[in-house]
């Protein structure tokens, strides 16, 4: 089984002390390949190096809205310098993460907004795709994507939206991340929207190390996991895991440009 974490902050701290038992786990249990995400300015350069130093890692470089009190005029400005310096870089695959947080009350909406769309286009500027966040913000995320018609596209990451903006964002040429959240018990009306998304929409995630699956309740999450994701997920979607295993590999390479 061959598989591709499509999201995960490697970088973090929870894993200095173990980061390259993690990898070399990770890569016997089959995940070939594995995405680390930039959140904030000061970790921009901690990516980009893991990037560079592991075969298996790749690097999608943004500013989370989660973050936005932490983000400065100048690091918008720093993220295209980034950006501008790397391009054609094979190592670096994305623009994210991005995206919109209206679960968390106290961020500034309009202050997201105008993040996310100039973030939205560096994407369009520099022909990547990008990773989004979103969380209680679908309709307004879906009205971006759709002013700025990306030629690339990305992923939805940790989706848990309804049918109906699952199709919108399909129709958009977007991809749908599942993960950890998509094993909980709890989590029913996911997975009622799951069992009908099509497989050429879906990439699996751990977003490591948050999210952990039910499988694993409590632990810190990590790529390891990924193939116990798929399998909760295939069964989810009353395919094989092997089949879920392929057709997300495929897609993720397509989003990301890769063999």
């Amino acid at each position: 089984m061959r598989l591709i974490d499509t999201h995960t902050h490697l970088d973090f701290d929870d894993f200095d002390a173990d980061r390259d038992a993690v990898l070399t786990n990770s890569m016997q249990l089959g995940v070939e390949r594995i995405v680390v995400l930039g959140v904030y300015q000061r970790n921009l350069q901690r990516v980009w190096d893991l990037a560079l130093s592991e075969p298996s890692v790749y690097a999608a470089l943004g500013l989370h809205p989660v973050f936005l009190e932490e983000h400065q005029p100048e690091h918008v400005q720093q993220l295209r310098d980034w950006l501008t310096r790397l391009a054609g870089h094979p190592k670096l695959c994305a623009v994210g993460e991005i995206g919109l947080d209206y679960y968390i009350e106290s961020l500034d909406r309009p202050r997201q907004q105008t993040l996310l769309d100039q973030q939205l286009q560096m994407a369009a500027d520099f022909n990547l795709p990008v990773l989004l966040h979103v969380r209680r913000s679908h309709a307004d995320t879906i009205a971006a994507l759709k002013r700025f018609r990306l030629k690339r596209c990305g992923i939805v990451h940790a989706f848990a939206g309804s049918r109906e903006e699952a199709r919108e964002y399909i129709k958009l040429g977007y991809k749908l991340g599942l993960g950890g959240a998509a094993t909980w018990p709890q989590a029913l009306r996911m997975h009622r929207v799951i069992a009908d998304l099509p497989l050429e929409s879906v990439v699996l995630e751990t977003d490591a190390p948050d999210m952990a699956p039910a499988m694993f309740p409590g632990m810190r999450n990590s790529p390891e996991h990924l193939p116990d994701i798929c399998a909760a997920v295939s069964k989810l979607m009353n395919i094989p895991a092997d089949t879920l295993a392929a057709a997300s590999t495929a897609n993720a390479c397509e989003v990301f440009g890769w063999d």
